[in-house]
């Protein structure tokens, strides 16, 4: 099969479109025909090895997968050939604790398809039985490729984690990313006023017609008196945040008492310091957050249905132009999901 994998890890010279074998499948394992992959910034930190211990070498990235089943495991029941699905991107051992409470990806065994195993730059993976989902009828397979991992991720920050509620203010980053063009319409969806900043004024109008209320750029506004001002003076419940040091002092200033800030990224970095006096005074509650199970999605995929989510594609590439696939992701041009088409 044709697919596109690194040998080494750096830059994205490093991405070479060549032949790769065929998945073998085992018994509980669908072989799946690739139609469309979306980015995520994991593709990015696998390449550049930032956690070399976990990513199989040569690596094949991309978790959020839409296809056709080609042939399934004896042990697989239920699925047929030719059957569109898509695939949700969490492994997990299902037997744990952790899976059996739906908190999958506490799971001691929880790996993400792509990431921690060979992925979608290819014309087939090997995907496990628990993980092949219906694709909605409504949706186009590059569209539903651009749901899986963002949107199950921001649904478990806002609802899982976040707990938020009707008439509550949230604070999205970098609302133009693929998880930040979900969570303005997971916050909407949950009666939230949304507050979101993009990188860019072309972007702005982008963020309002998705249902943010009130648009911030980042880079020439100060965000935590904008946010004061929007509030007028109460400030937000909810700080959504996957950026982690540009934003963490920022996202403290701008909470109300009582606030959560839920991050799920370190897209600039991993390191923050923390006034502990500023957060028990004020009862602020900081929460973490690293996907989700498969039962959420499973509600997700429920709204795209009755089309009260929709999924955001930004630009479409063949997968042999991974390459520059990742450096539009790498520049931020994008908003919402950087597509392959295979």
């Amino acid at each position: 099969m044709k697919a596109v994998r690194f040998h080494e890890y750096g830059g994205v010279d490093k991405l070479r479109y060549e032949d790769a074998p065929d998945p073998v499948i085992s018994d509980n394992e669908a072989l799946v025909r690739v139609r469309a992959c979306s980015l995520n910034r994991l593709d990015i930190w696998a390449r550049m090895g930032t956690r070399k211990e976990h990513v199989p070498m040569p690596h094949i990235s991309g978790s959020d997968i839409s296809g056709e089943i080609d042939r399934t495991g004896k042990l697989v029941t239920g699925h047929e050939k030719g059957e569109k699905i898509l695939v949700s991107p969490g492994i997990s051992c299902g037997i744990c604790e952790y899976c059996t409470t739906s908190r999958d990806s506490l799971c001691p065994s929880y790996k993400i398809i792509g990431y921690e195993t060979q992925g979608g730059y290819a014309e087939y993976v090997a995907v496990p039985r628990e993980n092949l989902l219906q694709i909605p009828d409504e949706l186009s397979f590059e569209e539903a490729s651009s749901i899986p991992l963002v949107f199950l991720t921001a649904w478990h920050m806002l609802v899982t984690r976040a707990r938020t509620a009707p008439g509550e203010s949230v604070l999205v980053w970098a609302a133009g990313s693929g998880v930040g063009s979900a969570a303005v319409q997971v916050s909407k969806l949950l009666g939230a006023k949304v507050i979101a900043t993009v990188g860019s004024e072309q972007k702005m109008e982008k963020a309002k017609a998705l249902g943010a209320d009130h648009v911030i750029n980042h880079h020439s506004a100060d965000v935590p008196e904008e946010v004061k001002r929007l509030t007028n003076g109460e400030k937000v419940h909810v700080v959504f945040d996957h950026v982690g040091t540009a934003t963490w002092e920022k996202s403290m200033r701008s909470m109300a008492p009582g606030g959560r800030l839920v991050n799920c990224g370190v897209t600039s970095g991993g390191k923050a310091e923390i006034d502990i006096r500023y957060v028990f005074v004020r009862q602020f509650s900081l929460l973490g957050c690293y996907m989700g199970g498969r039962g959420e999605l499973l509600q997700v995929l429920k709204f795209f249905e009755y089309g009260r989510l929709r999924p955001v594609v930004d630009s479409v590439f063949p997968l042999k132009d991974a390459a520059k696939a990742q450096e539009r992701m790498e520049k931020n041009e994008h908003f919402g999901k950087i597509v392959l088409k295979v």
